[in-house]
């Protein structure tokens, strides 16, 4: 049976696709319909600013004066003067001409780290590290209800967790964490950064959690949440999967590709026999 599309009143120059209904599920640039040969001018607008959004975001110096004296006055922020800190990167160019640059602490605040962890002889399960990264954008926007989410959770309880002062890090990558995580002697890290804006998503916050942080640490180490943020990973979701597995974490000493996130997994009922439930038995 032939399929037959609605015709278009000859006076309208866009022709549009069948698909766009599609659309409303998802922020793939699908069903856009055309004029001519060209892309409608509203779509071809609307991705010139997507672009423009995303460079913006790269360049876009986090307002970490701003940031700090929004987080230090909430009820739930760790006790302890923030540390400021700065990777080996001195400006934006050479972070993103060497990112090698951008996963080491630079020489003053190794020194402020040691400081610390000089006059301070307190012992940290957990050292939280917000960095800059692809999108200081992300950052301005979701640290706060997202923290707001996961640190009252995490320090309340039968065992809660001991929380180093915040890290703010410019112009810092995710394995810097590893430098600051082992300079406060933390058993975990979790590194909150900016990551690369896409055209649909700017405004990107991923996490990556170590346990045992120590310099040199492969991303095999390591385990990520992604897209955290209102149009994406909502944060109390985000938070449910953070605290599963800091609390994995914690309970088998590791992290990393041996540590599975489970949080979406449905149990399944089987024999408490030691056999292997795939395997039917003879």
């Amino acid at each position: 049976m032939k399929r037959v599309f609605p015709t278009h009143p000859t006076n309208d120059p866009v022709i549009e696709n069948p698909w766009q209904r599609l659309r409303e599920f998802t922020d793939a640039r699908i069903g856009l319909g055309r004029a001519g040969v060209s892309v409608p001018t509203k779509h071809l607008l609307a991705f010139q600013l997507a672009h423009a959004q995303a460079i913006d975001a790269v360049h876009t110096p986090l307002n970490i004066d701003g940031l700090i004296e929004n987080l230090v006055s909430q009820s739930w922020c760790p006790k302890g003067q923030p540390l400021r800190l700065h990777s080996r990167a001195e400006h934006r160019d050479m972070y993103l001409q060497r990112p090698d640059y951008g996963r080491l602490l630079n020489k003053a605040s190794e020194q402020i780290l040691e400081d610390h962890a000089y006059l301070c002889d307190d012992k940290y399960d957990l050292a939280f590290v917000i960095v800059d990264g692809l999108s200081a954008l992300a950052i301005e926007e979701n640290i706060a209800p997202f923290l707001g989410e996961l640190i009252p959770a995490l320090t309340s309880g039968p065992e809660p967790w001991r929380i180093a002062p915040l890290c703010f890090v410019e112009q810092g990558r995710v394995a810097i964490g590893d430098h600051i995580g082992e300079l406060l002697n933390a058993k975990c890290v979790v590194v909150l950064v900016g990551e690369r804006p896409g055209l649909s998503s700017p405004d990107s916050m991923g996490l990556y959690l170590t346990w045992g942080p120590k310099v040199g640490k492969t991303d095999a180490y390591r385990n990520c949440i992604s897209n955290i943020r209102t149009a994406g990973l909502n944060y109390p979701e985000a938070s449910r999967k953070a605290r599963y597995l800091l609390n994995e974490a914690r309970t088998k000493q590791l992290s990393g590709v041996q540590l599975k996130d489970r949080t979406d997994e449905t149990a399944l009922e089987h024999d408490n026999d030691n056999h292997n439930f795939l395997i039917s038995k003879k």
